[in-house]
């Protein structure tokens, strides 16, 4: 599970203005936290389908985050994908 603090560090890293919260590098930087902690989970817990289930839509709304920002400003999708080790 993320903590609070967890996720404040990721959008303080991905943030565009010092009130965003919404924009995609900052929804990709905590799905890829998140993402992080549920794959350390699943090594330890192989059985655990419902929350594989979980991760695998996480990895897709990731995926269509990044798609969306590839399209519309290539500049910011290679900072976001450069500063996060994505690609």
């Amino acid at each position: 599970m993320l903590t609070s603090r967890k996720k404040a560090t990721a959008i303080k890293n991905a943030q565009i203005h010092p009130t965003d919260t919404g924009s995609p590098e900052v929804q990709v930087s905590v799905l890829t936290k998140k993402i992080t902690e549920l794959t350390n989970h699943l090594k330890t817990h192989k059985k655990d389908n419902h929350s594989r289930r979980g991760l695998i839509q996480m990895v897709a709304d990731r995926r269509s985050h990044l798609k969306y920002l590839e399209t519309s400003n290539k500049k910011r999708f290679d900072v976001i994908t450069k500063k996060l080790g994505l690609k």
